[in-house]
């Protein structure tokens, strides 16, 4: 199989958005960056969402997986389920990881997909991404590749990925509606999105809505 590359692309560029979005964009990307730098530089402290090995544990990840990950590829993961759990990713599989936070999922996306495939993780917290980076030089894994970027304006080719995967970033995000459209974006036709994320089924509040510390918190 031939081994192909994603185009470099550092772009950042913002989608146009209604006017109706019920927090301010800016504000919230600023926050959680705030919150996952914490979490990327200090992972062992207390926050409000659970992290790392007791947590990947908790959500039903196989043992042996992620026991073959080094602390620093665990110790920062902070999601809400296991997107694999739909559905193993078949080997030589392209794969966009938005939200990769320090790659936890990206890496395990590599085992799955091996050599022959390709993984991307994108993530707009700096730290998150260098940490991301020498874990994966760590590892040795030169088919995992991350670039800072935000899941409103993926930096990757248009119809490059077979399979998107995400896990709990989507929800911090305030234009959901770009959010998808991206994700079709890098798609290619027949493509598949596996995400986990957290949902509410009840009325809120318009003002606890537009609350920014309330997404974040």
């Amino acid at each position: 199989m031939e081994t192909r590359r994603p185009a470099g692309n550092s772009r950042d560029r913002e989608l146009t958005v209604t006017d109706d979005l019920l927090v301010d964009r800016h504000t919230l990307r600023e926050q959680v960056r705030d919150k996952y730098r914490e979490v990327a530089l200090d992972p062992h402290r207390s926050y409000h969402f659970h992290t790392g090995r007791p947590l990947a544990a908790r959500l039903g990840y196989a043992t042996s997986v992620v026991d073959a990950l080094p602390d620093r590829a665990v110790e920062s993961f902070a999601g809400v389920a296991n997107p694999f759990s739909l559905q193993r990713l078949e080997p030589g599989a392209f794969v966009v990881d938005i939200g990769s936070g320090a790659g936890f999922d990206s890496f395990i996306a590599a085992s799955q997909v091996g050599r022959t495939g390709r993984v991307v993780g994108i993530d707009m917290t700096p730290e998150m991404v260098k940490k991301s980076r020498d874990t994966a030089a760590a590892l040795g894994y030169d088919h995992v590749e991350f670039r800072e970027g935000l899941a409103e304006a993926i930096p990757v080719d248009g119809g490059w990925a077979d399979v998107v995967i995400s896990n709990g970033a989507i929800n911090l995000c305030a234009d959901k509606h770009a959010v998808f459209a991206e994700i079709r974006r890098v798609l290619k036709p027949g493509g598949r999105l596996q995400f986990a994320d957290i949902a509410n089924g009840r009325p809120v509040p318009p003002d606890a809505l537009r609350d920014v510390d309330l997404w974040t918190g």
